[in-house]
């Protein structure tokens, strides 16, 4: 009965972030531009080989937090930044729902580094989903060395807390709004 209980709570969760906007709130903008900043000094701080990243990629989406949980049926949900060589172009969310042998819950930050503009554009455009397939690299010093890009696209996480028995990424969805430009570009770039 409490297993019951948990999933229904946990799909029912899903379903009321899955609907939020991506465009974080005046209040909400100040504390995400905030968490975004510090995100990515904590990946380069955990891996200094990660600035070249984000110096040489066409851009990234970058999610200050993605909380995952499930009970045999779970999901995740984040909101994020996205940002092109002259910074913040707009903004993110990451959903992801699933069912399958996990438990538990976790929360972690999480980069996509993208290849070309041909990629960014593809993220950009609306419907993005990666593969079944898609793993992530887990940051820690020296891991981005051996990393590289597949299909034009490379994704990194950094745990922040929880645990969890799956930990993938394949089978997320993106959603993308681009910023209004009336100032200039801002961000952590």
């Amino acid at each position: 009965m409490n297993q019951m209980r948990f999933v229904s709570l946990t799909l029912t969760l899903l379903a009321v972030a899955a609907c939020g906007s991506t465009t974080p709130n005046r209040a909400d903008k100040v504390s995400m531009d905030l968490e975004v900043k510090a995100a990515r000094q904590d990946f380069e701080t955990k891996d200094p080989g990660l600035a070249r990243w984000f110096s040489s990629c066409a851009g990234y989406a970058l999610f200050p937090s993605v909380g995952k949980g499930g009970y045999i049926v779970g999901g995740a949900y984040g909101r994020g930044y996205v940002y092109d060589k002259q910074g913040h172009i707009g903004y993110t969310k990451v959903t992801e729902a699933n069912i399958g042998l996990q438990i538990g819950g976790q929360s972690y930050r999480q980069v996509i580094f993208f290849q070309s503009e041909a990629a960014l554009q593809r993220f950009t455009g609306g419907n993005f989903e990666l593969s079944a397939q898609a793993s992530a690299v887990l940051v820690e010093a020296g891991a981005s060395a051996d990393a590289d890009y597949r299909d034009g696209v490379a994704v990194f996480t950094l745990p922040r807390g929880g645990a969890m028995a799956a930990a993938t990424v394949g089978g997320q969805k993106f959603d993308y709004e681009a910023k209004a430009f009336a100032s200039h570009h801002s961000g952590a770039k």
